[in-house]
Parts: C-alpha cells; structure tokens; sequence
C-alpha cells in the first residue's frame, strides 16, 4: 500500500506581496485630490478657527493673544446678549423641530394612503426645499406685514390680525412658519421612503385583526417607520441649530433680541461689531453643543428606534 505524501500547508498559502512602489505611488495619487480638499477646506480652516478663538483679533487690525478669554466672556454670562441668542436657538429648535416631525409625518402618511396622488404632491411640496431662501424669506415679509396678505385675509372672516414682525413672540412664531414651509417636503421624501419600505402583509393583516387607522399608526407604522423618523429628527435638529437666513432676512433678529440666534449672533460678533475671536468662540461653543444634542439623540434611539424589518 502506498501512501502518497500531504502537501505541506505552506504550500497551499501563498505568501500576499507587498504593494510595489508603483502601486504605492498610483493609491497615493487617487487619494491625493480629496485628501487635499480635506486638509485646505476642513482642516486648515479648523485650527484656524481655534486659533482665532484664543485671540482678541479685530476685523481690520493685529491680533491680541488672550487665551480662553472669549469662552470665560460667554460662559460667564458678562456677554449679556450670549444666554440671549442660545435660550432663541434652543427655542426655536425644539418648537420647530417637533412641529416639523409632526407635519412631515402626517402628510407622508397621507400621501401614502393615495398611491396615484402621492408623486405629485411629493414633488409639489418639494419645490420649496430647493427654491432660494432669501426670496422665500422675502415673499414671507411682504405676506406677513401688518397690511400684508395674511392679515388681509384675516380681516376678511372678522379677524383681527396680530403684528406678525413687531411682537416678540409672533416673530418667532413667523420664523417656525417659515422655516417650516420651506423645509417641511424634505423630511415628507425620507418618511415616503420609509413608509414604502414597510411589508404591504404586515399592514393587511393588522386590517384583518379589526385594528383601527389609529392603532394601526401607533402599533405597527409608527414602530417600523422610526429609523427614517430618528434619520429626519437627527438631521432636523441640526439644521435648527445652524439657522441664520430666516431670521436675517425675516426679522433682523428683533424686535429687541427676540429672535436673534446663535449664528446671526455669530455673523454680526464678526462683520458688525469686528470681533473674529468671539465669532470664533461663538462657532466651537455652536458646534460643541450640536455634537451633544446629536450625541443625546443617538443614546436615546435604543429605546425607541426599531431596526427589526
């Protein structure tokens, strides 16, 4: 009996050749252009910006080195307008982005119940998100005047109009409208999507176990839709934080300081009252706290968020 001899594994595995210097040159130079955009438009303009941060640095003049000067000057509350702008901004965010939920939710659930209708209106509640802002917000002054269009038609039914622009408190009402309509046919298009990823059986066979539109909603849609409704809250939120247009064009940040926000604060620390350290501060105490909330958002989506299909 013969017995032929096992190769021997090292045999079998062949050893992975290092990359040549031709291979490494040729990676390097597909990597080279983005790796490059990065650095100049991400990187460079970030140590920048903490540079600029730690100094007493005029629009039109030499720099004054002044440490964590800018951050003690905001956090501490001797920049009277800071607590100001962020109780704006926190406000604005958390009426705007429930309002936005919920309406975005409600027609998406609407126009999924009307199969024929729904790209129309999809595309019709669309035309907003890629329309200029400035002109929105333009056409919105003009509507919301005390003689404009919306207090005209109030007037119309017997209904005395407010001051839209001129009360503290229906500013920022104005400015959640706005925003609202001009954004709301973006998360419409992600729920839309989410809704159609939903099993067709699923849904027939609660229908069949006698459940009512309303559970059907809270036990089954809702449930199954929640990773597009965590995408659009993440990305809603976000978006609440950075708002600037709005309140720049709409209402100047009055009256008084009833809508000023964050980043209009921001954009006038630097260009009006020529202080780019505090700009500066302002921008990495905006982005400290977006990466909280966002942070928050992301621990608190295992208890509601269901990923099983």
């Amino acid at each position: 009996m013969t017995t032929t001899a096992k190769p021997s594994p090292r045999s079998k595995v062949r050893k992975a050749r290092k990359p040549g210097v031709n291979q490494r040159l040729l990676a390097f130079f597909h990597l080279a252009p983005g790796m490059s955009g990065f650095l100049i438009f991400i990187v460079v303009p970030l140590i920048a910006s903490i540079a600029i941060s730690l100094h007493n640095w005029p629009l039109y003049g030499d720099p004054e080195f002044v440490g964590v000067e800018n951050y003690a000057r905001l956090l501490s509350g001797e920049d009277p307008a800071f607590y100001t702008v962020l109780g704006n901004t926190l406000v604005f965010a958390i009426g705007y982005t429930a309002v936005n939920l919920v309406v975005s939710t409600g027609i998406a659930v609407w126009l999924h119940s009307l199969p024929d209708w729904a790209p129309f209106f999809r595309v019709l509640f669309f035309i907003p998100v890629v329309t200029p802002m400035v002109a929105n917000a333009l056409i919105w002054r003009v509507m919301l005047d005390d003689q404009g269009v919306i207090n005209g038609m109030l007037a119309a039914i017997g209904i005395t109009g407010p001051s839209w622009l001129g009360h503290p408190t229906w500013a920022m009402v104005s400015l959640i409208m706005m925003s609202l309509w001009q954004a709301v046919g973006y998360n419409i298009v992600v729920l839309a999507a989410g809704l159609n990823n939903i099993n067709p059986a699923i849904m027939e066979a609660s229908k069949i176990d006698g459940t009512t539109a309303w559970s059907r909603f809270w036990r089954v849609t809702f449930p199954m839709l929640s990773p597009s409704l965590f995408f659009a809250s993440v990305m809603t939120v976000i978006g609440a934080f950075k708002v600037f247009t709005q309140p720049f064009m709409l209402t100047k940040g009055g009256p008084g300081e009833s809508t000023n926000t964050l980043v209009l604060y921001l954009y006038r620390s630097a260009f009006s009252y020529d202080k780019l350290g505090l700009a500066s501060s302002l921008a990495w105490v905006l982005f400290v706290l977006v990466m909280l909330v966002t942070a928050l958002q992301f621990v608190g989506q295992k208890k509601w968020v269901n990923y099983d299909s």
